[in-house]
């Protein structure tokens, strides 16, 4: 994710877009798992942000590069975050 962060300037918008979407998808992913841990307040943070960036991506991949790469550097660092408290998985085995 970090290297798509210092890449977006050389991305087109349909390609920021696509950025921006995977980003949120990552969050989404990221509230789930948190939610499950039981930290509620990450869990909404992290669904808040997906659903701003989801919504508003289109927008965002226009904005200014200074403010897209701080959008994108608070998720990376919240996914981040995430991860560094949380190293081992709950893994589930349930078919689809």
């Amino acid at each position: 994710m970090e290297e798509q962060i210092g890449n977006i300037g050389d991305l087109s918008i349909e390609e920021r877009e696509d950025v921006f979407v995977d980003v949120a998808t990552a969050l989404e992913g990221t509230a789930r798992e948190a939610f499950v841990e039981g930290n509620r307040h990450l869990a909404a943070l992290s669904a808040n942000m997906a659903q701003a960036i989801r919504v508003n991506a289109d927008e965002l991949a226009r904005d200014d590069l200074r403010n897209t790469k701080r959008i994108l550097q608070q998720a990376a660092a919240m996914i981040s975050q995430f991860n560094a408290t949380h190293p081992y998985r709950i893994v589930s085995h349930a078919v689809h």
